[in-house]
């Protein structure tokens, strides 16, 4: 998740610093960086879903099965499982700017703010777009369905698990190391719909601004703050942060 989440903003951040230190009318990007950009930004977008996934199996072993949590995630799976994270979006992005990038061009102007992806790319085209519109929507509903029923079938047998035990401490447990992964989870889902949905109304472009913003810059740092606090050294050290400037402040007045 550290590696997608900086792969993600190193993609982002640099294009929205230099696009708010230039006027619209000077705002350029050459085609071939364009199509490089959205295949990054469609495979960080991808990883971050395959990656969830791997991590509610994860929780659904570590709360469902704890006794043989050491020999079913060992070294070797979760390398495994990493690998895989990233190799099943590459083909299936790759089949998606690459039906894109086949078209001709008779538009010179990105209709998306901050970044270029796939929509962007085709609206380049006066060509019918059907095949882009058909595979983009099997994609879209691969990746969305795959991740959800996973997602959704791991934790009702967490909950289920969770409703069956009696151990307040295991529940209490189960609750804080989930929580994070669904709220995580939930961010992803609702910025990427937004951005989605949002693509069919340009009259809307400022909404998709903050909508992309917040998938490819905000929801990265929640990453980092949200499971950095859960590390106990993290927190320790965060804590002892405040309390000294909370004293230092104290002491100033």
């Amino acid at each position: 998740m550290s590696i997608n989440d900086v792969f993600g903003a190193t993609i982002i951040i640099p294009h929205v610093l230099r696009d708010l230190l230039t006027p619209d009318s000077q705002r350029v990007i050459r085609y071939m960086d364009c199509v490089v950009q959205a295949f990054c930004v469609h495979l960080h977008s991808s990883a971050s879903h395959t990656v969830l996934m791997i991590m509610a199996f994860d929780r659904y072993v570590a709360i469902c099965n704890p006794l043989r949590y050491a020999t079913i995630m060992t070294h070797r799976m979760v390398l495994v499982l990493s690998v895989w994270a990233w190799v099943i979006p590459l083909p299936l992005v790759g089949i998606l700017i690459g039906l894109s990038v086949r078209l001709s061009r008779c538009r010179w102007i990105i209709v998306h703010s901050f970044s270029c992806n796939n929509a962007s790319l085709f609206k380049l085209s006066c060509e019918s777009v059907l095949i882009n519109n058909i595979y983009g929507l099997g994609y879209t509903v691969v990746l969305l369905g795959s991740s959800i029923g996973s997602v959704t079938l791991t934790y009702l047998r967490i909950a289920m698990v969770c409703l069956r035990s009696k151990n307040k401490t295991l529940n209490r447990k189960a609750l804080q190391t989930c929580a994070t992964h669904l709220a995580v989870y939930a961010i992803l889902l609702v910025s990427g719909f937004i951005v989605i949905i949002l693509h069919r109304f340009p009259q809307v472009a400022s909404h998709r601004k903050v909508a992309s913003v917040m998938l490819h810059v905000v929801l990265p740092a929640l990453n980092a703050l949200i499971y950095g606090l859960q590390i106990k050294e993290v927190r320790q050290r965060v804590m002892a942060l405040f309390r000294k400037s909370k004293v230092a402040s104290m002491d100033a007045k």
